[in-house]
């Protein structure tokens, strides 16, 4: 999955640092591209050498390499040091591997959490950077704020040898699992078993956790479960939601592209009759 970088590890730790000029730079313009180039098929990212007179704040680093992140959205071509072109969350997740598309990810979310709040929602007044902990502080009503994170279920519910595959409406293109956002005052248990009956309308029972993945690109912590169809098992699929839901053996299940996600990895150890 995109967070398995062993041996390296991630240190988000929050710090001070200043940018030194072989620090690793993430530039995003304001729709959420980042600017990355690209040599040997590997991502080439822009250093604080190439940060000029604009600002930026540490993020986290990953091994000994430091990520810093420009504070000030490029707007202009003159904004991006030449050989470097933006990228969505996308078409990075499609076009490169390894530690480079966790670090992207996880830049691109505390990206737009600073970018979301500007400005104090009590006052509002303009907000300033904390200096002790990762958080937005209002210099007038002392209001702060934290990074948003996301939770959200992902749910393969199993019927002997055959697993629930969907495909979204939009968005994402290839085949996945039921998923859907943790509601206020919900359990993940109780989330599992809504979203299922409301995508699919198939009921379900012995709900079980199996793992969680950070997933940047959408500010979410994805919590995956397995669970079993309760009685009928027919489905009432909710086409405004999903364009295709089926019950499909473990040997006809067609996996993703790339192995960067909670949702395929849940859909091999089945396919695979690891579960």
């Amino acid at each position: 999955m995109i967070q398995d970088i062993y041996p390296s590890k991630l240190d988000n730790h929050f710090e001070e640092h200043p940018i030194s000029d072989k620090d690793t730079l993430l530039i995003f313009d304001a729709k959420g591209k980042v600017y990355v180039g690209e040599k040997d098929g590997q991502m080439v990212f822009p250093t604080g050498a190439d940060l000029g007179h604009r600002r930026a704040i540490y993020l986290f680093s990953i091994d000994e390499r430091r990520y810093f992140l420009m504070l000030d959205n490029a707007e202009l071509s003159g904004d991006v040091p030449e050989g470097f072109r933006p990228y969505t969350t996308r078409e990075i997740r499609d076009a490169f591997a390894g530690k480079e598309v966790f670090a992207v990810f996880t830049g691109y979310h505390l990206w737009k959490w600073y970018d979301d709040n500007r400005f104090c929602g009590k006052c509002a007044k303009r907000f300033e950077h904390d200096h002790k902990e990762r958080a937005l502080r209002c210099p007038v009503c002392q209001n702060v704020i934290y990074p948003r994170i996301n939770p959200a279920v992902i749910v393969g519910v199993t019927r002997g040898d055959s697993l629930l595959i969907t495909r979204y409406r939009t968005g994402y293109a290839h085949t996945a699992l039921v998923a859907g956002f943790t509601e206020i005052g919900e359990t993940l248990e109780e989330c599992v078993a809504r979203e299922v009956l409301e995508e699919t309308g198939v009921r379900v029972k012995n709900i079980r956790y199996y793992k969680s993945q950070p997933w940047g690109m959408a500010q979410d912590i994805l919590v995956g479960f397995f669970c079993d169809a309760d009685g009928d098992s027919e489905i009432r699929m909710d086409e405004g939601e999903l364009k295709y839901a089926e019950w499909v053996p473990r040997e006809e299940i067609v996996l993703q592209p790339n192995n960067l996600s909670l949702t395929n990895e849940m859909m091999r150890v089945f396919k695979d009759g690891i579960l």
